[in-house]
């Protein structure tokens, strides 16, 4: 079963994380977990020194914010995805454990923390992720660039995958994050759109796949990327469609993965898909024209996002040498 640690301070988990979702009544219970989704408890010597180093930084992971079932091994191997921006979220989406409410002003020396945390590490690949801020008038772009760009001073051997919010209703604010070139941007559509409204309800399906779609007309040497959950009660047909969403709009690399209820004031898990089902949508991705998928119940957006890169690298390549 998926192990996740509460590694909060004492008042933050005295506090409520989720109060908008406080008064809902409690949705149906998850089925038990199968045996294929295990992973093991978040030990080691590379798990304590990298959180060390996010902590003395004030950095804040998605990876604990989100209780990301792969922790364990990926702090042990010194990877971690940054949750720039703060840990409170504008947005109270039902499937999602970062907690929603008002965020704190920006922290201006966030960027420079960030830099510094992925020079110590000595990362060859960083993920950059962040909440949602439509409270801010670019969304946060801005932040976004600068965080780049202090990664590029400090490691500059260090490539950077981002993955970004929709910056819905803030014009400008993809171009001026396309500017800063990422060597990946990363956009998740979550589910597909028929679960919109109870899964994703403060974003819009179209917007995000004509966002993707942006990315490549303004740089088409930047590897795009996105990601769904499955388990949400989505029917296989649209899942199908939506690769072909993603496809019009030249997205790169989909990672598939089984959606797991934080909480019972969450989405409940609908099923759980089964590892040979995961298999035959993989297929059907890379039959469709995607250069890399990933496609497994413990697959998340930022699961070896670093050797992930290379496979992308090397498919872009083979792919131009075949035309």
């Amino acid at each position: 079963m998926v192990t996740v640690l509460d590694n909060r301070d004492e008042a933050a988990k005295l506090r409520l994380r989720h109060p908008e979702k406080a008064h809902r009544p409690d949705t149906a219970a998850s089925p038990p977990k199968p045996d294929w989704i295990r992973v093991r408890a978040p030990v080691g010597r590379g798990f304590e020194e990298t959180r060390k180093i996010a902590r003395s930084n004030k950095l804040v992971t998605v990876c604990e914010e989100a209780g990301c079932p792969n922790i364990g091994e990926c702090w042990d191997k010194k990877h971690a995805t940054f949750m720039i921006m703060g840990g409170i979220c504008t947005r109270a989406c039902s499937f999602c454990n970062v907690a929603t409410g008002m965020p704190h002003a920006l922290d201006e020396s966030e960027p420079e923390s960030v830099g510094r945390a992925v020079a110590k590490m000595g990362l060859n690949h960083v993920v950059i992720t962040s909440v949602d801020r439509d409270d801010l008038a670019d969304g946060g772009a801005e932040h976004f660039v600068r965080t780049i760009r202090a990664i590029r001073a400090a490691a500059p051997g260090t490539t950077i995958e981002i993955l970004t919010p929709d910056f819905l209703r803030k014009p400008g604010a993809l171009e001026r994050v396309v500017e800063a070139r990422p060597d990946v941007f990363n956009h998740n559509l979550e589910t597909v759109p028929s679960k919109y409204l109870t899964v994703r309800p403060g974003a819009r399906y179209f917007h995000s796949i004509r966002l993707l779609q942006q990315v490549k007309e303004l740089d088409p040497t930047i590897f795009t990327k996105s990601g769904i959950m499955v388990g949400l009660g989505e029917e296989r047909n649209e899942v199908l469609q939506l690769m072909d969403d993603l496809r019009s709009a030249d997205v790169d690399f989909l990672t598939i993965g089984q959606y797991l209820q934080p909480t019972r004031k969450h989405h409940p898990v609908v099923r759980y898909v089964t590892p040979d089902e995961f298999k035959s949508f993989e297929t059907v991705a890379m039959a469709k024209g995607f250069l890399v998928v990933s496609a497994s119940p413990l697959t998340r957006s930022s699961h070896h996002a670093g050797e992930d890169f290379e496979r992308l690298k090397a498919a872009r390549l083979a792919r131009l040498r075949a035309a």
